[in-house]
């Protein structure tokens, strides 16, 4: 009882300072329920922790460390990081490899299913079904990232830091969304993503990965409607906090292809090494972010470079190579060591095209779009030079969204965190600083979209009854058991059933109090100042019929 009144108490505090920047930070129903039982030990644990980031800022003349972000986009658990998995799959990660012995490896990170609600958590700290992101757009949709929600680059703004972005976005396509109006002081991002950069072209056609879309691949003869297939979509833009986007690399009427697909992934490498060395000159500790398209590739190369030859794997092969490049560029202008380095995965493979691609389900059973472990669990590994120790590994739940609570820690912003919405990213510097055990979270909610389909519960995972069904039909899996989620056993689901439940109904209780915010609308392709014709032709279109 004793618990549970700590528990009410802390929510209904939560609940009446929703709207104040200086009261406590709002929180899911379940982790309120594990800060009534923690509480006071994890105070007197945060105590250690604000002296030990004392200790590390004085050592390095009170600058906070810079932050580098890699988002590799839909690997597998397993598919990097590991010389002997490197063997099974004929993909060699070298670089990545060594990256994750020189610091901790984080073995159960989840994210969400697919790319854009993976980047929205990361970047607000929230469970994009939040911010009324729920799924991957392909073409023109007049949505985006809201101006309402308030990213980690723009906390990390308030406290000095520098930022930029280069690669993958996938936030929206309209102006309030694009990286350069959400925090960041440069970027170079293409405004969708490689289902039109690598696909969407003739290339993808012959080599029978995208079919049914290029004009050439058949006669077309009782088409009516031209505006069917996408058409005139805006490639990569650049530009600077407070000005227009251009778009580079693409003449009005010039067709994309995967030459053109090829040239921006290679623009992107060098440009994040461009903007490593701008920041590295400036008097400012940075965020810098790169979010590479590779190994995301639909045509087979003129000569493979790996063993496996998918046209997925071989460019994860020559991916590690460009990040062993920039790593090798951190330490030549002398930032290794106030440096954090974080490389994750942002879902699992694209299991559409297993087999072909290279890449594979492994360990875990799913893929992208999915919430089984496969969708979810990803490789992510930790560097920080003098803080934490190399060849580590931590067994402790982490979520995606809490690189958000943890950066914004790190960097001394936890009071820029917004205080009238929910928070899901917990603070895991605990875990960084003290090793395995110190997690602060032993549950994950995963979504698809906007429905709920599962609860992770330390070792147990509960996939929820579809509507209608009793709670008693919900099958449970020991992930450590069955990590392949095929074999439900009803010993779990009898003792554990009721708990599931209990922990769906504080999340959704937080719900409740605390609304989901609107999605951003607005018209595509604004705030870019050259689009072509065809992409002027693109958006009437569009707006036609809205």
């Amino acid at each position: 009882m004793k618990v549970l009144s700590a528990f009410l108490l802390m929510l209904c505090i939560g609940i009446a300072n929703s709207f104040a920047q200086d009261g406590p930070i709002i929180r899911d129903g379940e982790f309120t329920f594990l800060l009534a039982q923690k509480g006071d030990e994890w105070k007197e644990q945060d105590q250690r922790i604000d002296a030990r980031l004392e200790e590390i800022r004085a050592a390095n003349d009170g600058r906070p460390p810079n932050i580098l972000y890699i988002l590799i986009d839909d690997v597998s658990f397993g598919q990097m990081g590991n010389r002997t998995l490197n063997y099974v799959t004929g993909i060699e990660t070298p670089n990545i490899n060594e990256l994750a012995g020189e610091g901790l490896s984080l073995m159960r990170m989840y994210t969400e299913p697919s790319c854009t609600p993976t980047r929205t958590a990361m970047l607000t700290g929230r469970h994009p079904v939040r911010a009324g992101v729920e799924e991957v757009k392909v073409a023109l949709v007049g949505e985006g990232l809201s101006a309402e929600e308030v990213t980690i680059a723009e906390i990390l703004k308030e406290v000095g830091y520098n930022t930029a972005h280069v690669g993958k976005w996938h936030q929206g396509d309209i102006e309030q969304a694009y990286p350069h109006n959400q925090g960041f002081d440069w970027a170079a991002f293409p405004l969708h993503q490689q289902v039109q950069l690598s696909l969407m072209t003739r290339e993808a056609m012959t080599a029978n990965n995208m079919l049914g879309f290029h004009a050439s691949g058949q006669n077309n003869q009782f088409a009516i409607d031209q505006r069917f297939k996408p058409y005139g979509l805006v490639t990569g833009v650049e530009a600077e906090a407070g000005a227009k986007a251009r778009e580079v690399g693409m003449d009005p009427g010039e067709e994309w292809t995967q030459a053109k697909y090829e040239e921006m992934n290679e623009r992107y490498q060098r440009q994040i090494l461009e903007q490593l060395e701008r920041l590295a000159g400036e008097d400012a500790p940075f965020f810098l972010q790169y979010w590479p398209l590779y190994p995301l590739n639909f045509v087979y190369p003129d000569q493979a470079i790996s063993r496996n030859g998918g046209f997925h794997a071989d460019k994860l092969q020559l991916l590690d190579g460009w990040i062993g490049d920039l790593l090798a560029r951190v330490d030549d202008l002398g930032l290794r060591d106030n440096t954090i380095v974080v490389l994750m995965a942002d879902n699992g493979l694209m299991y559409h095209y297993e087999g072909t691609s290279g890449l594979n389900q492994l360990i875990y059973r799913g893929g992208k779009t999915q919430h089984l472990e496969g969708g979810v669990r990803t490789d992510a590994f930790i560097r920080w030079p003098g803080v934490i120790e190399p060849g580590n590994a931590a067994g402790d739940i982490i979520h995606v969204s809490d690189l958000f609570t943890t950066f914004a820690r790190i960097a001394d912003a936890t009071d820029y965190i917004p205080r009238d919405r929910v928070i899901d990213g917990l603070d895991q510097t605990a875990l960084l600083l003290e090793g395995e055990g110190n997690s602060r979270r032993d549950y994950v909610y995963v979504y698809e979209g906007t429905v709920l389909r599962s609860v992770v519960k330390q070792e147990f995972k509960m996939h929820l009854p579809a509507p209608g069904q009793p709670g008693a039909a919900a099958p449970v899996f020991n992930i450590y058991r069955d990590p392949r989620e095929e074999h439900p056993q009803v010993g779990y689901s009898l003792w554990s059933g009721a708990s599931f439940q209990d922990m769906v109904k504080r999340h959704q209780l937080t719900i409740a109090n605390h609304p989901h915010l609107p999605l951003g609308k607005g018209v595509p392709y604004e705030g870019i100042e050259n689009l072509r014709p065809e992409s002027e032709l693109t958006r009437e279109v569009f707006a036609s019929w809205q």
